[in-house]
């Protein structure tokens, strides 16, 4: 247990950051589960028009280093190829 002051401060600032990350990567989630939903159903066009909001969502998301900016790129070029492939 925290004995120090700053300890305690500590503790309560990674537990709100923690609610914080926990809500990012869950965002993360659910835009890549939706996209993927999209591809299955052979939408198209919906999945189109939804691709400029995943990949804003994504590069938010690594920008705060909740993924790597890497992770994100990478995702978001295996979805372009299977919008293609449609």
């Amino acid at each position: 247990m925290a004995n120090t002051k700053s300890a305690i401060k500590k503790i309560r600032k990674i537990s709100r950051q923690t609610t914080i990350n926990k809500v990012r990567k869950s965002k993360f989630k659910n835009v890549i589960k939706k996209m993927n939903s999209l591809l299955d159903s052979k939408k198209k066009k919906e999945a189109l028009a939804f691709l400029p909001k995943l990949n804003s969502e994504l590069m938010k998301i690594s920008k705060t280093g909740i993924i790597k900016k890497q992770n994100a790129s990478r995702n978001i070029s295996r979805i372009t190829r299977k919008i293609n492939a449609l």
